[in-house]
């Protein structure tokens, strides 16, 4: 079953919506009904999902237009509902970082999106946000990786970051990624975002180390180059290439020879 993706925040992955619509294109903007209010959404992109994994709940009215996006409140507006809440958090003491609000496009909700450590218990604060805007409320803790995709920067590259113009939904970001691309004795520093985490290209590559490792015989690894044995050491994966110890007979020093892995292929 072919479903829409729809981002309804920045910092929230991209939901999957039911379509009878023919006409619609990634980066339209959609009025769209979930199971809790209507929405206005930017279209992210297409997926096939089985009809089982679909919430029937969240379906796409109609695309969005000029009359709807005049209801959403203005930025002074938004400012003052901002202002209010982290009044109510200096008084309840809560460690948390107010980061951005979304009002649903009915008005029947507000979204706060806050940071924080470890988890907070805000239920004082809610219930005074609930009893002053007299609709409900709910107060979403987003990680430092959301924060940097809403606010956008330049990244070490000098372009705009990834999470903010290209990416929809995180994926899982390892530092075993780091290891496989043979970047990871640069150092934390250079091989994360600003966000603090490592960098999301990290998984723009992958597959393509993956694929090109397979051409690689395995660390420890006897071999036969030119009539020596010897034992792999070293990988360079994008120079296909390996490093192999030769073994010095009569107590000499090992020899270590970098051996493109191709050179003996026409």
């Amino acid at each position: 079953m072919r479903v829409v993706e729809v981002k309804i925040t920045d910092w929230d992955d991209s939901q999957s919506f039911i379509s009878e619509l023919d006409n619609i294109n990634p980066n339209d903007y959609v009025i769209v009904r979930t199971d809790t209010a209507t929405e206005i959404g930017k279209v992210a992109g297409f997926k096939d999902l089985k009809e089982e994994e679909v919430n029937r709940d969240n379906l796409i009215i109609r695309k969005a237009s000029k009359s709807d996006f005049e209801k959403i409140p203005n930025s002074k507006r938004r400012e003052e509902c901002l202002e209010y809440c982290r009044e109510k958090i200096t008084k309840h003491d809560l460690p948390m970082k107010l980061v951005d609000i979304h009002f649903s496009l009915d008005g029947s909700r507000i979204i706060f999106a806050f940071i924080a450590d470890g988890r907070v218990d805000f239920r004082a604060l809610l219930k005074d946000l609930t009893s002053h805007f007299s609709c409900n409320i709910r107060l979403n803790q987003i990680g430092i990786r959301d924060e940097a995709k809403m606010m956008g920067d330049c990244g070490h590259c000098g372009r705009e970051l990834c999470c903010k113009k290209i990416i929809n939904n995180f994926s899982s970001i390892t530092s075993e990624m780091a290891e496989l691309q043979q970047i990871s004795h640069r150092g934390s520093d250079r091989i994360s975002g600003i966000c603090g985490r490592l960098m999301c290209c990290l998984s723009f590559e992958q597959k393509t180390y993956e694929e090109l490792l397979k051409n690689l015989p395995e660390i420890g690894k006897k071999v036969s180059v030119d009539g020596r044995r010897g034992k792999v050491i070293g990988h360079n994966i994008i120079k296909q290439s390996v490093d192999v110890c030769f073994k010095v007979e009569n107590g000499g020093n090992n020899i270590i020879e970098e051996i493109d892995i191709n050179r003996n292929k026409k």
